[in-house]
């Protein structure tokens, strides 16, 4: 995975949070939040916040400050640069926005410390699908490298996940979502229901895939599997030979003119799409509702093979001590209060405490997001902009059919250099 491929998919995210500003009729129950020791704010704690910016929205760290007299001093950088930092400069931050795929490269160096969960006020109340890999008791999809199978430590500083629960959290959830396929209704005109349809001779020409190669190939894998071709044991850590059938059913389609373009930008998927130059392509969702905006029909689409989740969260530097230490813990209590959960769930994300976030929205925009009800009024952004009329429902339904229906989470595998090499080899093809 290279530093230009991760940077591709950082500003994507970041271009929707980028500049929201969250006005007060959407800030429903956003009142100061109590309960928090008031020497924080006293001693004017200044938190170094490192991440890809997806969560990193200036109105998230003003109300931080309002709330808790915290400064929170965003560093943006690529993925890339996130594992590099952690790697070799620990002392380079306070507190750190990663993803769960990159763990099995981070907690060897034993650089970050596992947190504390009695120190965490909302511990017991964390989605279950991050700590346990299910739903109201129903088992997701857990190939690739599901948060549940890296959310514990085994000791504080220890370098080796725990298979069962322990007090010791890698990572608290900040945002996750379950990825599928974009498609213009309007122009195929017909039912789309599975990942097969990617490679369908329908649509030469009008067909199109991420170039971030350890998600394009996962969206590949779960094209292979719907055409009845191969089932992998774990699409998200392929062998060579798993690598190599992927990337020949991938190569072929693409001597044979499947493909319009191979997209790394988020505003390019926008643009392919929205110029009908594309009518069916990997997608994120932010990405189709920017289409949307446009008036363009444009739909994220849920397929019966599932979908291709991902998720983030905040994890503490080993060298993290003091009034630091404590400011970094009230933040993250903070963040998991509600605010923070009701300002990304308005985004199209998922939030770590699902119960506080609600607390913060308005019954129809819970309804909407989470139910999957139609929506009883327009439904807007943070800032203000209209996401979707009165009416509407959201692709997917509910977050139980959503993220109930993940069949695979982003991952590394263990063959990733290999991967890449063969994922440029068919770019260049």
């Amino acid at each position: 995975m290279t530093t230009k491929d991760i940077t591709s998919r950082a500003v994507s995210r970041r271009d929707v949070l980028k500049g929201a500003a969250a006005t007060a009729a959407l800030a429903a129950g956003s009142g100061a939040i109590t309960g928090f020791p008031a020497v924080i704010a006293s001693e004017g704690v200044t938190l170094r916040y490192l991440g890809t910016a997806v969560n990193q929205s200036a109105d998230i760290a003003k109300k931080a400050k309002e709330d808790l007299g915290i400064t929170i001093e965003y560093i943006p950088v690529t993925t890339d640069d996130v594992t590099k930092r952690i790697i070799t400069q620990p002392n380079s931050f306070d507190i750190v926005d990663s993803e769960y795929f990159s763990l099995p490269n981070l907690v060897p160096s034993g650089n970050l410390m596992g947190m504390d969960a009695n120190k965490i006020k909302y511990a017991d109340k964390l989605a279950t699908v991050m700590t346990k890999g299910e739903i109201n008791g129903k088992k997701v999809g857990l190939q690739g490298t599901a948060p549940a199978k890296v959310f514990y430590l085994e000791k504080q500083y220890g370098k080796s996940f725990s298979a069962e629960p322990t007090e010791w959290i890698t990572l608290i959830p900040t945002t996750y979502n379950a990825d599928t396929l974009g498609i213009r209704p309007d122009i195929i005109g017909r039912p789309i229901e599975s990942w097969a349809e990617l490679l369908n001779p329908e649509f030469k020409g009008k067909a199109s895939i991420l170039n971030i190669p350890s998600i394009g190939i996962m969206d590949a894998a779960m094209v292979v599997e719907a055409t009845g071709k191969y089932k992998y044991p774990d699409k998200g850590n392929m062998t060579r030979e798993e690598i190599d059938m992927t990337m020949a059913v991938l190569t072929e389609a693409k001597k044979a003119g499947q493909f319009r373009a191979f997209w790394s930008d988020f505003n390019e998927s926008v643009n392919l799409m929205a110029s009908g130059e594309v009518v069916i392509q990997s997608m994120w969702s932010p990405a189709v509702t920017a289409v949307r905006s446009k008036g363009i029909a444009c739909t994220y689409q849920p397929l019966k093979e599932g979908y291709r989740a991902w998720a983030s969260g905040f994890g503490l530097p080993k060298t993290l001590k003091g009034k630091e230490l404590d400011g970094a813990y009230e933040f993250i209590n903070w963040f998991l209060s509600g605010w923070a959960g009701a300002y990304l769930n308005r985004q199209g994300y998922y939030s770590a405490v699902l119960d506080t976030a609600k607390e913060h929205m308005e019954p129809y925009e819970w309804a909407f997001w989470m139910e999957g009800k139609p929506a009883e009024k327009d439904i807007l952004a943070p800032d203000g902009t209209l996401l979707e009329k009165a009416g509407a429902v959201r692709d997917g339904g509910s977050y139980e059919a959503r993220m109930g229906g993940v069949a695979c989470w982003n991952s590394v595998m263990d063959e990733n250099e290999y991967m890449i090499k063969k994922w440029n080899e068919f770019i260049a093809a």
